[in-house]
């Protein structure tokens, strides 16, 4: 008899066997220590959560260039890396998988948090609506400066350079960050891109930077244990595109050619169709795409195992439930009950409403 898929079932990814299909997603938590370096704190929070199938650490910067808000770790110091070395050990001795996610927020940044107050980077100098978080606190937004045609290269380089350190640090993978309206995605989207240089105009050419890191992050890592996150609905970042399906159609195309170790993407925006470009089915990236699967946005373990049994995903990672039940996976097994998630304290700050969370024991 054929059992139906569930959160539950083992699943191949790449080279690793993980005991669930769940994901703790990519979560920004502002609570990196000084240097940007991952501290004490954060060993302790991925380590209550290694009761997931994969773990993807929040967005982590792979240059000083690449940075956009206070306090989020980066992986380009020698310090930072010894950082995430500690994270690894301790989830690797709890039985966990942890990816690194590889990030550039481009022109979501901000001459106070660039290195020598220099204008954040982009595909085009184009500012976007909305502001900055900066250590002073809001700061609107910048007219960023477009990135030379002989600098592409050297972009390339921070995300090997960052791959190449997450290995040092002892990840089983990383997922390259192309979503969110950060640096990748801002290349990838017309809204974000007008180049007239073989980096802009048409789809092709927008998505060359995107492949052009994946093959270099694939380089250092074997396509096996390397993923990326899209986000094609996303209107966050002040994001849009003329025609998103046809953009992302191509994207996903392009990218089956690596072998990923999966693909993540984030239905964030699905409930405002139009606000980032004519809304599209998402099941088509999910038709087009040769390999393992996995989605997100507000999902709970009803929809995930729908979703899973329909075969619409081979993983689902879960956000704000994983932030606020360190030990998710068992309380759905079990069924229990599940802490009510503290908004306040989502950002910033210290082990309250980061690390303070009880587990089902402790109730």
């Amino acid at each position: 008899m054929h059992t139906a898929v569930t959160v539950f079932s083992s699943i191949q990814v790449g080279p690793y066997t993980l005991p669930n299909r769940i994901a703790l997603a990519p979560l920004t938590r502002n609570r990196a220590g000084q240097g940007n370096v991952p501290q004490a704190l954060n060993v302790e929070y991925y380590a209550q959560r290694s009761g997931a199938g994969l773990i993807i650490t929040e967005a982590t910067q792979v240059s000083p260039q690449g940075v956009g808000y206070p306090a989020t770790p980066g992986i380009h110091s020698a310090e930072q890396v010894a950082g995430w070395r500690r994270v690894t050990d301790t989830v690797h001795a709890k039985g966990g998988h942890i990816f690194l996610q590889l990030w550039h927020v481009g022109r979501i940044s901000h001459p106070a948090l660039q290195p020598d107050g220099a204008l954040p980077v982009a595909p085009s100098a184009l500012k976007p609506a909305g502001q900055a978080i900066t250590y002073e606190g809001p700061k609107d937004f910048v007219t960023p400066r477009a990135l030379e045609l002989a600098e592409l290269p050297g972009i390339v380089e921070q995300y090997r350079s960052g791959a190449q350190n997450a290995l040092a640090a002892g990840f089983d993978g990383v997922e390259i960050h192309g979503a969110n309206g950060y640096l990748l995605d801002q290349f990838l989207r017309d809204g974000s891109n007008q180049r007239t240089d073989a980096y802009g105009g048409s789809i092709e050419n927008r998505a060359r930077l995107m492949l052009e890191v994946t093959g270099a992050v694939c380089s250092v890592w074997g396509a096996n244990r390397v993923g990326i996150r899209l986000s094609p609905l996303q209107p966050f970042n002040d994001m849009r595109d003329s025609n998103p399906e046809a953009t992302f159609s191509y994207a996903v195309e392009q990218l089956n050619r690596f072998g990923l170790a999966y693909l993540h993407v984030t239905e964030m925006g699905k409930d405002a169709p139009g606000a980032a470009g004519p809304a599209f089915d998402l099941g088509k990236l999910r038709r087009i795409w040769k390999g393992v699967y996995m989605t997100n946005g507000g999902y709970d373990l009803a929809r995930a195992n729908a979703a899973l049994a329909k075969g619409e995903a081979d993983m689902v990672a879960f956000g704000v439930l994983f932030l606020a039940n360190p030990d998710l996976p068992l309380r759905f097994a079990r069924g229990a009950p599940l802490n009510t998630p503290d908004q306040a304290t989502f950002y910033g700050g210290n082990a309250q409403g980061y690390t303070d969370y009880p587990f089902m024991g402790a109730l």
